[in-house]
């Protein structure tokens, strides 16, 4: 290890500078988004099996909770334009806009050239939980989704069962692709449900066991249309690993509602970013 030099101190008390300012986002209605859900009808209920995914599609305007119907499960969310693979949620910019986690009135943000939210999280029945003592929070943008590739790095063995791996299946199937023409746009995740941070000494991604109990939700308004992508993650709660057969794993639920009609008055799905095509890369 370097020595360090007389000026350490000083260098480590410079104050830190937020990259991504957001008073200037606009704020998200939840007062309008909130009264439109609680006039709208259900339309479709989707169970994800445990160590499976499955696909739901819903439009612009519409609701969709995710939800633990029968005990603690974590579960690993890609979304898509619902007519373009290449415009998906891009967790990196979602997590310097709003956090390493999400909670009510935070959104998804898509992928450049288009970066425009995608959904808005409206309601969170895990808000009360904040930051642990070991520095947890609950549905984070930090980890990326656990894989089969990484797994073989670790152990040696091959694992299919991985979020990757069933991410990838549901969304071949959906489209009625092959799975080697769908697998490059499964992408980094919101892990709904998941405990995860940063360790003090290292610096490491952990997890820890999920809080979530059977009945708790979050919900979403849907900004723009959407193909979504909800895995329930071989780790069940996430509490010892996160590619297993051994561990407790519970289904998931996709419940969407339509909105009665004229009850978002007002309300415009967001349009691609504004940024000049003309001086695009390109």
């Amino acid at each position: 290890m370097s020595a360090a030099p007389e000026d350490a101190d000083a260098r480590r008390a410079i104050a830190p500078v937020i990259c991504y300012p957001n008073d200037s986002l606009r704020v998200p209605p939840l007062d309008l988004y909130r009264a439109a859900r609680a006039t709208a009808q259900e339309t479709r209920r989707v169970q994800v099996p445990p160590r499976e995914a499955r696909c739901f599609t819903l439009s612009a305007g519409s609701f969709f909770r995710i939800s633990c119907p029968d005990g603690p499960q974590v579960g690993d969310l890609n979304l898509f334009a619902a007519r373009n693979l290449e415009e998906r949620f891009f967790s990196g910019k979602t997590r310097a806009l709003h956090g390493s986690h999400v909670s009510v009135g935070d959104r998804l943000w898509s992928a450049l050239p288009w970066l425009r939210p995608m959904a808005t999280v409206i309601e969170d029945t895990l808000a009360w939980y904040g930051r642990d003592e070991h520095g947890g929070r609950v549905h984070d943008v930090i980890g990326t989704r656990c894989d089969p590739y990484t797994h073989h790095l670790l152990t040696g063995q091959d694992y299919h069962q991985t979020c990757h791996s069933n991410l990838t299946r549901a969304l071949a199937e959906h489209l009625g692709k092959p799975l080697s023409d769908v697998e490059p746009y499964i992408h980094d995740v919101l892990n709904v449900f998941m405990c995860t941070g940063f360790t003090e000494d290292t610096g490491q991604y952990f997890m820890k066991a999920s809080p979530a109990r059977a009945g708790d939700y979050i919900e979403f308004f849907a900004e723009i249309d959407l193909l979504g992508v909800l895995s329930a993650c071989p780790g069940g709660d996430c509490g010892a690993e996160h590619s297993s057969d051994a561990a407790q794993c519970h289904p998931l639920e996709i419940t969407i509602h339509a909105p009665a009609a004229g009850a978002l008055d007002g309300w415009y799905s967001p349009a691609p970013n504004r940024y000049s095509r003309r001086h695009a890369p390109g």
